[in-house]
């Protein structure tokens, strides 16, 4: 998963987990057998309302069932099984309405009497679909009245203890008129408007979401080690969902990428499933074999949008092999009930996010400038974020669960996830090390192969541990990778870990003009980055205070995240003005709306205009640019299917 917006986060659903102590629960009961395929039939044709329309039938036994509702959302890291959007529900035996109950401490585990003889349940329900501006992840907004995500862990209940590797499920999904389909689900069947899969496992079936919309193009990109890659675009019109010459390169170049770094792959084909709205959240989410990826309308035409987006899919992609198909051990839970460790975090979204945007660049969705300016970027917010000198990295993981939900505001006084950035600084800086330490014999990439390729295989688990990724760190390049880890993670630090910029022969410094890269995400988030001059940042319309950075001249003036600017210098607050008077070089008299109540404040800063960027180490080897450089031979182009 992937986002570097905290507003994102705002809005993920946590909900109690606590199982332990309920008086039911230790009722539980041998799952039923499965003579046959459960089924789940969706009706997509209200998505333009947000409802979702299920009909499910499973196998069920006499007695008291508990039916549960998944919870633990892989690749989300957090409790975030919206239970609180599944509504209406009803259960039948036959034509009998049964009643039924929610566990008093478990809210996601349902009970119902079946009676005796009774062997297979129906259910019915309504499943609510966040309106367009909801935040989150795959639980924020999804559907608009042209398009639609469906997450099937959403509109699942199943029988208590069904294993999701075995438990079998046949799936069908009715879309609105004209609407055509993408998923890495095998189609069974079709009519004018309804798609029948193929049976599958509970397990696969929740990781292959299913992308529909009226405007849907389908590209092949090219293959990984025998199996196809492909990208379905979603868009409200048809001129959004075009990709163009330049992008269309990047995409199958970063197929080749992908193969050339890991020497394998684990899916059986693998399909990018991009939407293009303003109407969705915007995030992404990893599978096996296919990515939930979101971006926003306009995003394939806007160059700015272009740039600030293109990542996305790198990082998303590199899950199949980091995250989905080697995955921490705490992380391969049993079922979607189980809590998810999240210490090893670091590994697998900040391994990610490192290796994400040196595909990217790699791919040529980047030059070298710009790569460095994506890294200058992330070692400035690491290093504003303050919270480093009372809790380790290692924190931020294991709170992960907490932290995807934290609001915005002191931000980087709280620490959030900060294991994306940092974790991509502190991977460069593993690179590095090893390219040193084997006078560049080798490289990150040689352990990539090792510990993420082998063998071709199609979707499948395989659990770690950290004793093993630093075995085969050694088996790379020997070292004391324990103490390198140990320091970098488990303790705190006064800075940002910028040893491996440096040691790649660039340093962390700013100046006067915002690089392109800088710009795209400020207009991408919609907000005014000062944090490197002014020490705050505000949402762009409003000028509302959404983060300020703790020892900054912001902070020292008594600014507060929350607070909105009204006029800046005497004059009434737009960013032009607030830019134009940064550029003055003298101190900013603002007057400030903090609730109800209004105050002038003094800024004393001087610095005028200041913004990240890498700046050359005279007399080092450039090893950066020799880590992002092409390490795969063009792509050839595939035809559009």
């Amino acid at each position: 998963m992937r986002t570097k917006l905290p507003s994102l986060l705002l809005c993920v659903q946590l909900a109690a987990c606590a199982t332990a102590g309920s008086a039911e629960a230790a009722q539980r009961k041998p799952l039923p057998r499965q003579s046959e395929p459960a089924t789940i039939a969706v009706d997509l044709r209200e998505a333009g309302r947000h409802l979702l329309h299920v009909n499910m039938v499973l196998p069920a036994q006499e007695g008291t069932m508990a039916l549960v509702y998944p919870k633990w959302i892989p690749g989300e890291h957090s409790p975030t099984g919206p239970v609180t959007d599944l509504v209406s529900l009803q259960i039948r035996a036959g034509e009998a309405l049964l009643p039924w109950r929610r566990d008093n401490l478990d809210v996601y585990r349902f009970l119902v009497d079946v009676p005796r003889g009774v062997s297979s349940l129906s259910l019915s329900f309504d499943f609510i679909s966040p309106p367009a501006g909801q935040p989150g992840f795959s639980s924020g907004a999804s559907m608009t009245p042209g398009l639609a995500v469906l997450s099937w862990n959403q509109v699942l209940l199943v029988p208590e203890g069904a294993a999701p590797e075995s438990f079998s499920l046949r799936a069908s999904v009715q879309l609105p008129a004209k609407w055509k389909d993408a998923t890495a689900l095998e189609e069974e069947s079709r009519t004018a408007d309804r798609v029948s899969f193929k049976p599958v496992s509970m397990e696969k079936l929740i990781d292959s979401p299913l992308l529909a919309a009226e405007h849907l193009q389908v590209t092949q990109l090219g293959e990984n080690h025998g199996a196809k890659v492909l990208i379905a675009v979603a868009a409200e019109t048809e001129a959004e969902l075009q990709i163009n010459p330049a992008q269309l390169k990047g995409m199958q170049n970063l197929v080749a990428e992908e193969a050339a770094l890991f020497g394998a792959r684990h899916f059986e084909q693998y399909q990018f499933l991009l939407t293009v709205s303003d109407g969705v959240a915007h995030f992404g989410l990893e599978h096996h074999q296919s990515s939930d990826d979101r971006l926003a309308g306009r995003a394939l035409i806007d160059p700015e949008l272009s740039l600030a987006g293109m990542g996305l899919l790198g990082h998303e992609s590199v899950h199949s092999w980091n995250g989905k198909y080697r995955r921490p051990a705490g992380l391969a839970t049993p079922d979607y009930q189980a809590p998810m460790k999240g210490d090893l975090l670091w590994v697998y979204e900040g391994l990610t996010e490192y290796l994400g945007e040196i595909l990217t660049a790699r791919a040529g969705f980047y030059d070298v400038a710009t790569a460095r300016d994506v890294f200058a970027d992330a070692a400035q917010e690491m290093r504003e974020s303050r919270g480093r000198t009372t809790r380790p990295l290692s924190d931020t993981a294991v709170g992960a669960q907490l932290f995807y939900a934290a609001r915005s505001d002191w931000s980087a006084l709280r620490r959030g996830v900060d294991f994306y950035l940092e974790g991509q600084l502190l991977w460069l800086e593993a690179d590095v090390k090893i390219r040193e330490k084997t006078h560049g014999a080798k490289s990150l990439d040689d352990f990539c192969k090792l510990f993420f390729g082998g063998e071709s295989t199609g979707p499948r688990v395989v659990p770690y541990d950290l004793k093993e990724l630093v075995t085969d760190l050694n088996k790379v390049s020997p070292d004391d990778w324990d103490g390198f880890f140990a320091k970098r993670i488990y303790q705190t630090s006064d800075d940002a870990p910028l040893e491996g910029l440096v040691r790649a022969g660039w340093k962390l410094s700013t100046g006067p003009e915002a690089s392109p890269m800088f710009k795209a995400e400020e207009k991408r988030r919609k907000v005014i980055d000062l944090r490197a001059s002014v020490g705050f940042v505000l949402e762009a319309d409003a000028g509302s205070i959404t983060d300020l950075i703790p020892g900054s001249a912001a902070d020292k003036a008594g600014l507060a995240p929350g607070m909105k600017l009204i006029a800046v210098n005497s004059r009434r607050f737009t960013p032009e003005m607030l830019r134009t008077a940064l550029d003055a070089k003298l101190p900013l008299v603002l007057l400030v709306e903090n609730a109800d109540s209004f105050s002038s404040t003094t800024v004393d800063y001087r610095g005028g205009p200041a913004y990240p960027h890498l700046e050359r180490i005279e007399g080092t080897p450039d090893l950066f640019s020799q880590i992002v450089a092409p390490h795969a031979p063009p792509a050839q182009p595939h035809p559009q299917k």
